[in-house]
């Protein structure tokens, strides 16, 4: 998958949005996150629950990573 690729099972615009960011940066924490997409903290945490539940986003110490990043 390249960089920028998005997975077929981020269907969501917002999904696609916060998953391109944290490919982009690595990782994130929800404040950064909401800094950066302008998003509010309730949508970013409905976001990044599907994303973790699908298997695209793990957590991590700093905040949130896209799961084929290395730890």
């Amino acid at each position: 998958m390249s960089q920028r690729q998005i997975p077929n099972g981020v269907s969501s615009a917002r999904g696609k949005l916060v998953y391109l960011y944290l490919r982009t940066e690595g990782t994130a924490s929800l404040a950064d996150l909401q800094t950066a997409l302008d998003l509010s903290q309730l949508t970013l945490l409905t976001v990044l629950r599907s994303l973790r539940e699908t298997g695209h986003v793990r957590r991590t110490n700093e905040g949130f990573a896209t799961a084929s990043r290395p730890a």
